[in-house]
Parts: C-alpha cells; structure tokens; sequence
C-alpha cells in the first residue's frame, strides 16, 4: 500500500533501526517506546490486521510468534517480554498494518 508507514519502512523508503530482518518480517526499534525495549514486528506483506488473517496466514504467524524468543533474548530480556497486537480502532490499533510490540526490561506494571 503505498500510504502505509509500515510497507514504506519495509520497502527502504523509510529508514529506521532495524534489529532484524528476513524475507518474511521486518523487526525495528518503536520511535515512541513505552518500555525499555520495545520492537515491532511488522509482516513485510501488507495485511491491516489479526481480522485480515485467513489460513493462509498460518505459516507468517507461526513464523513470527516463533521469532519473538529469539529476539528478546537478543535485547537481553533474559527474565521475561510482553507482546501485544493490537486489533483495530477498539483495539488500540493506530498503523493498520499488523505488527507485533515486543515490550521488556525492567517494570512492566499489570493489567488490573
């Protein structure tokens, strides 16, 4: 999509930190983090959100919930890491693109 923040970051248009890539994902450094570490896992393909996902899907989803260990480890959250996907304007969702916050290190506070 060629108005999607995240497609302009993963084509290269936009540049950030990138933490880690392969032909499936995209992993950068959140500009605006609410922990310590805080990463997004973006799908290189375009698909708005959890709601867009059929079967088809299946593989990247796997792919991605299999990668967010590694990537933690690797930032050094050796105790422990929150994820959160957001789905839609009820949700909290902001960037229709489905990405994953990988959230770390130090207090995280709780879900009261």
């Amino acid at each position: 999509m060629s108005d999607c923040l995240f497609c302009k970051i993963s084509s290269g248009e936009i540049a950030t930190e990138m933490v880690y890539e392969d032909d499936q994902v995209i992993v950068f450094k959140d500009l605006y983090p609410k922990a310590k570490v805080h990463l997004l896992v973006v799908p290189r393909e375009h698909v708005a959100s959890l709601n867009e996902m059929d079967t088809s899907y299946d593989a990247l989803i796997a792919h991605m919930m299999r990668l967010l260990p590694t990537l933690a480890k690797g930032q050094g959250l050796d105790t422990g890491f929150r994820t959160i996907i957001n789905t839609g304007p009820g949700g909290g969702q902001e960037i229709f693109h489905l990405h994953i916050h990988l959230l770390g290190g130090g207090h995280l506070g709780g879900f009261g």
